[in-house]
């Protein structure tokens, strides 16, 4: 993995029908390292539209607006142009915001009280194959999960065929550390992490790390949150 420094710039789209909010993301991130803004919209049909003309990345997505809300417009990104990743970047944290979002497609899920940094950490993560999720998002989607699933008695077996090393990744991934985290804490390289994630997904036919934390669950391989 290069370092941040040397690593290509991520190219994003900015959706937002507040021309102010937008033009000011759009600032902010135009001073940052690792990030190149290519265009902007005020609606979820031109962001559908520029990610066709332009493959960003990523684009971050706010919810309300006019025409095709953010939720509609992640929907058909993430269909017609898988290539593309989304986060959401919005003022509302609720659950009718934040489950609808996610199942449409979303990696990331940011407030916009979120900084400069913590952005691009959170676009740059969703490259990577983590979920870029503000902590209070990620708890909460927890919480849900552990509400969704039976109660289980105890950890069950490993299933799907998956080895001892994928099933510690499966772990890892749904208490909330990233790739990097996870090399750390197994004592492997992040590529290695990689590919026990790419094995684990392909065994149990889980798509992303929302769907892996859900898996992990429901085989009480984790138990629920407490407090």
């Amino acid at each position: 993995m290069t370092e941040e420094g040397e690593r290509r710039p991520a190219r994003v789209v900015v959706a937002d029908d507040q021309t102010v909010v937008r033009e000011g993301i759009v600032m902010l991130l135009g001073l940052l390292p690792g990030v190149e803004v290519v265009g902007a919209a005020g609606d979820g049909e031109e962001a559908v539209r520029l990610v066709g003309e332009l493959a960003p990345d990523v684009v971050l997505m706010d919810l309300r607006m006019p025409r095709c809300d953010g939720v509609e417009a992640t929907r058909r990104i993430r269909t017609e142009h898988p290539a593309t990743q989304v986060v959401v970047l919005t003022t509302y944290a609720d659950d009718e915001s934040v489950f609808p979002a996610l199942r449409a497609g979303a990696r990331g899920y940011l407030t916009k009280d979120a900084g400069g940094d913590e952005i691009v950490r959170a676009v740059h993560g969703v490259l990577s194959g983590d979920a870029g999720l503000a902590p209070s998002i990620q708890r909460r989607l927890l919480e849900r999960l552990s509400e969704s699933e039976p109660r289980r008695t105890g950890p069950s077996e490993p299933s799907d065929g998956l080895t001892t090393r994928e099933t510690e990744v499966l772990v890892l991934i749904a208490e909330g550390f990233n790739n990097q985290q996870i090399a750390s804490r197994l004592h492997v390289s992040p590529a290695t992490v990689k590919t026990h994630i790419n094995n684990l997904f392909a065994k149990t036919g889980i798509k992303d790390r929302a769907q892996a934390v859900r898996y992990a669950y429901g085989k009480g391989l984790v138990r629920p949150p407490r407090g």
